[in-house]
C-alpha cells in the first residue's frame, strides 16, 4: 500500500462515497421500492407467479447478490486506481 497525498485522498473517498450512496439508493429500492408497488405489480404474472410475488420471494435477494458483486468490484476498480488496493 503507498502512501496518499491529501488531494488524493481526498479524491479516493469522493469516490468512494459516490459509490456508497449510489448502493444505498439501490438497496432502498430494491428494499422498499420494490415492495410498495407489489399490489401493482401483482397484476403482472410472469410463469403463473404474480410479479410482485416473485419480487418479494426471490427478485430483491437475487438483486442484493448482484449488487454486493458489482459494488465489490467497482471498489476494488477504485483503490486500483489510487494504489491502495489490497491485491
Amino acid at each position: 500500500m503507498t502512501e496518499l497525498s491529501a488531494e488524493q485522498a481526498r479524491a479516493h473517498w469522493s469516490r468512494t462515497r459516490g459509490l456508497m450512496w449510489i448502493v444505498m439508493v439501490l438497496w432502498f429500492i430494491f428494499s422498499f421500492g420494490i415492495h410498495i408497488f407489489v399490489t401493482t405489480l401483482n397484476e403482472i404474472v410472469i410463469f403463473g407467479f404474480p410479479l410482485g410475488f416473485y419480487m418479494a420471494a426471490q427478485g430483491s435477494l437475487l438483486a442484493f447478490v448482484v449488487l454486493i458483486f458489482w459494488y465489490a468490484g467497482r471498489q476494488n476498480a477504485i483503490d486500483e486506481e489510487y494504489g491502495v488496493s489490497e491485491d
